[in-house]
């Protein structure tokens, strides 16, 4: 078992690239991102004063006109999102992914994957968003790397910082910070994630911290990713929640999709993919409750979505607390959250084989300064 501790740096050579080669298309293209959703869009409503960004017109959430497409007899056994992608190209295949994932884009008026085959004659209806590539340019962003060696990078994300650039952030991402750093060691970013996501794997949202596993190679992006879809990879959170949790422990699961009276949320819907948390008590207070979560699935908000729905919401988290910070009885504590700046929610361990030598890592990351100091006044309440 490896640890934040063990930091290893500056392994030379990258070695060849291994399955890099993607079955879907030819030699000569280009690779197309690959993108497993833990928590993130990136247009979140929380905006960190340590990490601003100017939110823009095309926010990657607004629907473009209505798409019907009644599937023609040529297009065959096509997956869904690349049918989609060769007759959209101002919109990223990955943007187009997370419509469909989401359940803004249907076949025959099911949720299905992106890697759905679709069939002559069938309907495609839905929304297709507006989001243009945005290339992550080097920029020189302090990062908090945990581990690192000639395939992997393991980064602590502040709370603020968005992924990687979009439509809404266009710089200041780790994304952008990657890049820099790489190319300050002598590195090539990886290709396979493409120009705004290199060596991406996976997403936090803007507004949580934690841990993240980035790729160095085009071969360690493909591996990750192949563990992310078949849910190898351990993803443990904390979060503190308004209100006492009864049980010691528990799970949840309820199917999430795009909220249908606000299209900037997600939530619980019958129509919704399956989506699976587990919870366990670490601490109860007078009006919150300390959770380790672990999630085994990675929808869009999943965590943040889920103990809304069971009517323990996040604390601090202005999209799906409902105003429940306004039942907080000491008048202290309701001041406290006003000034936290962010949802009380922490990626702090990650689990994973390497993906080149399958040796089983585990990392950890204590909940940044502002979380701890936040908890503290909680305790002194009680």
């Amino acid at each position: 078992m490896t640890t934040g501790k063990d930091k290893e740096r500056g392994r030379q050579g990258e070695g060849e690239t291994g399955r890099g080669e993607d079955k879907e298309r030819g030699n000569n293209e280009q690779p197309l991102p690959i993108e497993w959703e833990d928590d993130e869009v990136v247009s979140s409503d929380f905006i960190s004063p340590l990490h601003p960004f100017t939110p823009s017109p095309l926010h990657p959430l607004t629907p473009a006109p209505a798409l019907k497409i009644t599937v023609p007899v040529e297009a065959e056994n096509q997956r869904l999102d690349l049918f989609l992608t060769s007759r959209f190209s101002e919109t990223s295949r990955s943007a187009i992914q997370r419509a469909i994932s989401g359940g803004d884009i249907t076949a025959n008026g099911k949720t299905v994957k992106p890697s759905h085959r679709i069939k002559a004659g069938e309907e495609i209806v839905g929304e297709v968003p507006v989001t243009p590539v945005i290339d992550a340019v080097p920029e020189d962003i302090p990062l908090d790397i945990v581990y690192e060696d000639g395939e992997i990078i393991v980064v602590n994300k502040p709370a603020g910082m968005v992924t990687h650039p979009g439509a809404g952030a266009t710089s200041g991402t780790l994304a952008n910070g990657l890049v820099y750093y790489l190319n300050r060691i002598g590195r090539q970013p990886p290709r396979r994630g493409g120009a705004s996501r290199p060596g991406i794997v996976h997403r936090l949202d803007v507004g949580t911290s934690g841990l993240i596993v980035v790729a160095k190679t085009d071969r360690a992006h493909l591996n990750l990713a192949e563990q992310f879809e078949s849910r190898k990879v351990m993803k443990s959170y904390t979060a503190l929640v308004y209100g006492v949790v009864k049980e010691d422990s528990g799970k949840i699961e309820a199917p999430i999709g795009r909220d249908p009276r606000n299209r900037v949320k997600m939530a619980v819907t019958p129509n919704g993919r399956q989506a699976l948390t587990l919870y366990r008590v670490a601490e109860r207070f007078d009006e919150f409750t300390l959770l380790d979560l672990e999630i085994k699935t990675g929808r869009t908000h999943q965590i943040r979505v889920h103990l809304a729905h069971i009517k323990h919401p996040i604390v601090a988290d202005s999209t799906y607390e409902a105003g429940r910070v306004n039942s907080i009885k000491n008048a202290k504590l309701r001041a406290a959250v006003a000034r936290l700046h962010r949802p009380f929610l922490h990626a702090a361990r990650l689990g994973f084989a390497h993906p080149v030598s399958g040796e089983k890592m585990e990392f950890a990351a204590p909940p940044p300064s502002e979380l701890r100091a936040f908890l503290k006044q909680v305790s002194a309440a009680r």
